[in-house]
């Protein structure tokens, strides 16, 4: 059943009959396209429901004041004019057509007939479901038949990156310890690696969470046990010396020396089993990216270290690994914290921090069937996230002295580009972010390859109408890679609603650096060959050629001509020496609440420049020994 009135109904018909129109063996879209937009909408906060009938609405009064009619009765091409009109326009209007378009052009090619047209696999390879031994089965609590109230020595509120490796190793310590989880335990044989239904499964809101500023930036974040980890792309980076160096000199971290991390990144790399890439599980984008570098002299090209020892190279990383071979929390830590003791309560969300005499002493959650949770501890540790963290614990105005929490916000803005080519490169063959170039490393820039399924890639490009089905219908010899910049950008995370408001602002020097970002990957591909690539800059849609690069570099960028995402929120709960510039101590423990701990991205200081997974374990695991010996 429609979720629109029946009017806006058939006006995002007509909208995906216009930009999605029939190719050469890709069907056009209509109702069905529609429908599942429609459905997906259905589960997301009422903002945002609210929010594609604004859409709509708008591009129907668009219609009336040129065309004289409503949208579904304007003639076709006159329809495809319009929403062209609206991808050229002033920032407002692209945003508007990105967020009405980008759905429908996920649902639309998320289809096993048109992936066995292009020769795509469709479907993940099949796994059974692991049989879980009996402490998994025992020790996992999805449902509660009433309100429940234990006790523990540690309650860890989230199983990500932090949450899952402070805990495991407080397992191992000998003390009691309880994970709370907002999200679900999923199965691997639930991850079919299908975007569209894997994002509706593992993603808060769908994957639609993003900041406002001077760009709008989707930040995707994971809902459920693994947290992000179980939907990343495996890339394993220690943090640069350089940035522990100036944490130590700059933030008085001194105890976060390389020469004292070392231990901690060794013991996480160890859990993970981290290693490089193989070689041939690189695929075509690797094979036409190293070319390229090596035609142009690049020296520091390779492949990734990552945490998928037994990686077959399926290409759906980001949405639950169906093997379990990338070790994610979910099939890393969590089974080693259950077995050593701990607890996990899934789709139970905290809604209060239990303060005592200015001590946190436990937590209260709330499951999705109005169930309460009562944990008792010596020791809460808020593991959240850095867009979560702050909101939870500035709604109680815990460790706000500082004036520090939810700002200092770091995200590591990302782009890339898709190039065509004459060879095949089969993209859906190999791991999808397997391949990086360091040699901008230094300069803030840190090249990383990021291909992803058909219609995650067509969601990439502002393309519509005819240009974009003959892209599709190419598919078999396009490349994507990314980039991702080091960001003196900062933005701040507060609540609007009961939703997280993202202010974020792109600086100048950011922009520089995004721009040249784009010039650098654009001469890769062409000196291997590339035809084209297409930019994520407005007004510089394709690249016929490196001469049109001339004309890029000239260009003033502003930040709204920029197509970005970010996956790396950091730092808003930051820690430091000093208690009036930072929110938690070099012991993670918030300054102005004892017995509170934040152990995820929000502790981490600054802007890494890497994927920060391994940084947040190795802090994660440091930290675990601070609260032991504090514990006794």
């Amino acid at each position: 059943m429609s979720q629109l009135s029946p009017n806006l109904h058939r006006t995002l018909v007509a909208v995906a009959e216009a930009a999605l129109p029939a190719g050469k063996f890709i069907p056009g879209a209509g109702e069905q396209t529609a429908y599942k937009v429609e459905q997906f909408a259905s589960n997301l906060p009422g903002a945002a429901q609210t929010g594609l009938a604004g859409l709509l609405r708008g591009l129907d009064a668009q219609a009336w004041l040129g065309e004289r009619k409503a949208f579904t009765r304007v003639a076709p091409e006159r329809r495809l004019a319009i929403l062209q009109q609206w991808r050229h326009g002033d920032v407002f209007r692209r945003l508007m057509l990105r967020a009405l378009v980008s759905p429908l052009k996920i649902a639309h090619f998320d289809d096993p007939a048109l992936y066995k047209q292009l020769g795509c696999v469709y479907d993940a390879e099949k796994v059974k479901a692991e049989t879980k031994p009996a402490y998994m089965r025992d020790r996992v609590h999805a449902k509660l038949d009433g309100d429940l109230a234990v006790e523990s020595d540690v309650v860890v509120i989230g199983t990500g990156a932090g949450g899952a490796v402070v805990g495991r190793e407080l397992a191992e310590a000998g003390l009691a310890v309880v994970f709370v989880e907002e999200g679900r335990y999923h199965d691997r044989s639930q991850f079919t690696g299908r975007a569209f239904e894997m994002h509706q499964r593992l993603y808060r809101r769908g994957g639609s969470t993003f900041s406002v500023g001077n760009v709008a930036i989707p930040i995707p974040l994971g809902m459920s046990v693994g947290g992000t980890t179980t939907i990343n792309s495996g890339t394993c980076y220690r943090t640069p010396d350089r940035i522990l160096d100036e944490w130590a000199t700059e933030l008085g971290l001194a105890d976060l020396t390389p020469d004292k991390m070392g231990g901690y990144f060794d013991r996480v790399e160890h859990v993970l089993q981290v290693e490089a890439a193989r070689a041939e599980l690189l695929g075509g984008n690797g094979r036409v990216i190293a070319r390229g570098c090596d035609a142009l002299g690049f020296t520091q090209h390779k492949p990734l270290r990552r945490n998928a020892p037994a990686c077959d190279g399926q290409g759906v990383c980001c949405f639950g690994c169906p093997t379990d071979a990338k070790r994610s929390t979910n099939v890393s830590y969590i089974p080693i914290a259950l077995r050593a003791g701990a607890e996990l309560f899934t789709g139970a969300k905290v809604t209060r921090i239990i303060v005592e005499g200015g001590r946190a002493r436990g937590v209260v959650a709330v499951t999705a069937d109005g169930k309460t949770l009562t944990v008792r501890a010596r020791a809460v540790v808020v593991a959240c996230g850095a867009i979560l963290t702050p909101l939870l614990l500035g709604a109680q105005q815990l460790g706000s002295q500082s004036g520090q929490l939810g700002k200092n916000l770091s995200i590591h803005p990302a782009t890339g580009a898709i190039a065509e080519f004459d060879e095949e490169i089969m993209p859906w063959k190999g791991i999808p972010q397997g391949y990086a170039i360091e040699d901008l490393h230094d300069e803030g820039i840190l090249f990383e390859g990021a291909m992803v399924p058909l219609e995650m890639t067509m969601s990439m490009t502002q393309l519509i109408g005819p240009e974009l089905i003959r892209l599709a219908e190419s598919f078999n010899h396009i490349s994507s890679f990314g980039f991702m910049i080091e960001d003196t950008s900062r933005g701040k995370v507060t609540e609007l609603r009961g939703q997280p408001l993202i202010q974020y602002w792109l600086t100048e020097q950011d922009v520089s650096h995004i721009k040249r970002g784009f010039d650098v990957l654009a001469q890769i591909y062409f000196a291997a060959g590339a035809r084209r690539v297409h930019s994520p800059i407005n007004g510089f849609d394709i690249i016929e050629s490196p001469d049109d690069l001339a004309a890029l570099r000239r260009a003033t960028i502003k930040p709204w001509d920029l197509d970005l995402s970010a996956y790396h929120p950091l730092g808003t709960a930051r820690m430091g020496s000093d208690p009036h510039s930072s929110v938690v101590g070099s012991d993670h423990q918030v300054h102005d609440t004892p017995g509170l701990y934040v152990v995820d991205g929000a502790a981490v200081p600054t802007s890494l420049g890497v994927n920060p997974q391994i940084t947040i374990m190795a802090l994660a695991t440091r930290a675990a020994e601070k609260i032991a010996a504090t514990l006794g």
